[in-house]
């Protein structure tokens, strides 16, 4: 997963057509790092469908205060710039669930025109 540091790098990884999944995470937060285990095969498996990028929430709090992201983790689709989906709780996230919310997110993307 690509670690964005900066306001600018995220804005250019979620310009693209393509479907960006971006990853809100913090080091302290254990439902974090419950997802870490199996988030490079969930990443494997979209291979080519979407392309991840992970912020640390405490490293770019404005941009995260701009997305209002409150819990964590939290992961939001975007394409050209857009928000697609989100999938945002205050829960610990499954793998079943995050690929449910990867799969709804391609099929968001597909039903909207293209730019």
């Amino acid at each position: 997963m690509n670690k964005l540091t900066t306001d600018a790098a995220f804005r250019k990884a979620v310009q693209g057509d393509g479907i960006a999944v971006v990853v809100f995470k913090t080091t302290w937060c254990p439902d974090c790092h419950f997802i870490d285990p199996f988030m490079p095969d969930v990443e494997q498996q979209y291979s080519g469908k979407i392309s991840f990028y992970e912020i640390d929430r405490d490293e770019l709090p404005d941009l995260c205060s701009e997305l209002n992201i409150l819990g964590i983790p939290s992961f939001i689709a975007f394409r050209n710039s857009k928000e697609l989906i989100r999938f945002v709780n205050k829960l610990r996230k499954t793998r079943d669930e995050i690929e449910q919310f990867l799969e709804r997110a391609i099929q968001v993307a597909e039903a909207l025109p293209q730019e």
